[in-house]
């Protein structure tokens, strides 16, 4: 899936553009037991129940592709009898098949780890997908019937212990705690919605936490082989780098910045040929020597590197972009310019001492001579001394065109 496709299934999460049918749920508390279910007519709901919810399924598509979505693809003996072929299942009754539901629950709970309580949503849609123009305009007729499901898994937390006005006491007291239904902490979408058509060999899932995800649960409860997020991915090559060139070396940080700023300039690069398709530029082996080799790493490291490099994403070649750390480019060029200033004014001291000592100079020359001439090269050999009246004079021949300044003041002969 891309960015459009995800923002178009997002945009219909509104009450006048909402069309789910349905939405049941289960909430499971700390040692994996059912506590209590739902089964709800969505559009039914009460306004603020309708709306907590709704912003439930949207924060489900949120994130970035790649790293908080992630597409997962059924291998083939899912699709025969197994985890697709029952979310197919599940699919197709809309919901309404307690005996699905209750083995889609179990699913979750036997697969899913996680220290708490939770509440397991799951919503059904049909979305008639319109036909488009090549300007993305909308046609009248639709081209298919999108059915899908939507699952979000949100943690249950006891509010904070405060304090707060009882009513029936008239007095402030503490506050009564209850519990809290978070943000989804992973879900999934299925059928994927690729090409604007349902793809029912893969599904999206999603995950908040990106450094973390609950690989468990893609493998056990989905039966997808999971995927390391852009996250993961960035720091498996940073830490091969710090594990071959050493943790906490001055060194190794300006390895990893080069290392940063000549993968940026490749995806740069890339972008700007590959700017119509939007195809990635993945990070071969062949790419991730070239890129060692340009940021100056030994070459005994460097072997070190690819071979762990090869050991770890040789299935499943990273996208260089997925590598780059934005906030360590910025901060670099942040410190870059702060370096640069700072040299700027280490100049600008050094040229006030210079021209301080000059002034110093002349200051004392002027104490220690009388009279202190400046001329025109071409004038020295014409400055003679000749006595007058009995008083030692400098004489310089002056012609009727030439003008004196003397002590700043301008004159003429």
């Amino acid at each position: 899936m891309i960015n459009k496709e995800v923002l178009e299934l997002k945009r219909r999460f509104k009450k006048e553009a909402c069309t789910f049918t349905r939405m049941c749920g289960c909430y499971v508390d700390g040692e994996k037991n059912k506590v209590t279910d739902l089964k709800e007519t969505f559009l039914n709901l009460e306004d603020e129940e309708f709306y907590k919810y709704l912003e439930i399924a949207k924060k489900t598509l949120s994130g970035t592709l790649g790293n908080n979505l992630l597409q997962l693809d059924f291998p083939i003996e899912e699709e025969m009898g197994g985890r697709q072929q029952f979310l197919m299942g599940l699919r197709d009754s809309k919901l309404k098949n307690d005996e699905l539901l209750e083995r889609f629950y179990e699913m979750v709970i036997e697969n899913y780890s996680y220290a708490g309580n939770y509440l397991i949503l799951i919503f059904h849609d049909a979305y008639d997908v319109m036909t488009r123009t090549s300007d993305n305009n909308n046609l009248d007729e639709s081209e298919e019937v999108f059915e899908y499901l939507l699952c979000a898994i949100c943690p249950v937390t006891l509010s904070k212990p405060g304090l707060g006005y009882r009513e029936d006491e008239n007095r402030i007291g503490p506050r009564i705690r209850d519990w809290v239904v978070g943000v989804p902490d992973s879900g999934f979408l299925f059928p994927a919605f690729n090409d604007r058509s349902a793809d029912i060999h893969s599904l999206l899932f999603y995950t908040r936490n990106a450094k973390e995800p609950h690989v468990e649960f893609m493998e056990g409860g989905l039966g997808c082989a999971s995927k390391r997020t852009a996250t993961e991915q960035k720091n498996t090559f940073h830490s091969i780098i710090k594990r071959v060139c050493g943790e906490d070396s001055e060194e190794t940080e300006e390895i990893l910045m080069g290392i940063q700023e000549n993968l940026n300039e490749l995806v740069e690069e890339h972008e700007a040929v590959h700017e119509d398709d939007g195809e990635p530029l993945l990070l071969s082996q062949e790419t991730v020597t070239k890129l060692l080799t340009d940021s100056g790493v030994p070459k005994e490291q460097m072997e070190q590197i690819e071979r762990a490099y090869t050991e770890e994403f040789s299935e499943e070649p990273p996208a260089a972009e997925n590598l780059i750390d934005q906030k360590a480019l910025e901060a670099n060029e942040k410190r870059k310019k702060e370096q640069e200033l700072k040299q700027q004014v280490e100049t600008l001291s050094q040229q006030l001492e210079e021209k301080k000592l000059m002034e110093e100079e002349e200051n004392e020359t002027v104490k220690t001579y009388d009279v202190i001439l400046r001329v025109k090269p071409e004038k020295v050999n014409q400055i003679k001394s000749e006595t007058i009246n009995g008083q030692k004079c400098l004489v310089i021949p002056m012609t009727e065109d030439e003008h004196v300044n003397v002590n700043g003041v301008n004159t003429s002969v």
